[in-house]
């Protein structure tokens, strides 16, 4: 039996443009989103040590990605009451349930790598 989308009727369907399940595939098939999901798979992590854990984010694009998940219903953000304050983000359990597959498409690139950059260098004759 396939999904039906609350207050419509209408089944999940993530080829229909109008469908709110092509929104959540655009938040889940961004990179930032894969590799913060990835990096919280071990455990609560403070935003800094995030920041240093996924080169090349920009601080304005990790806020802006972990706000999204937060939104979304993916990752728990909890300030402590300290000076300064301390910010700790956590999946909840519908961002647990991501762990599988992101790591199966991490180990999965990490295990081609070689046959794809030798596909690339061979396009590039």
């Amino acid at each position: 039996m396939r999904t039906l989308i609350e207050g419509s009727d209408l089944p999940a369907d993530i080829y229909s443009a109008k469908c709110p399940t092509r929104q959540v595939l655009d938040r889940l098939a961004g990179k930032w989103t894969v590799l913060i999901v990835d990096a919280l798979a071990d455990g609560t992590m403070r935003y800094t040590d995030l920041h240093k854990r996924i080169e090349g984010i920009s601080q304005k694009m990790l806020t802006q990605t972990l706000r999204e998940l937060e939104t979304d219903g993916f990752v728990t953000r909890t300030v402590h009451p300290t000076v300064p304050p301390r910010v700790e983000y956590t999946l909840t359990e519908l961002g647990h349930s991501l762990r599988t597959p992101i790591a199966a498409l991490r180990d999965w690139i990490e295990t081609n790598i070689n046959l794809i950059a030798e596909a690339r260098r061979s396009a590039a004759r």
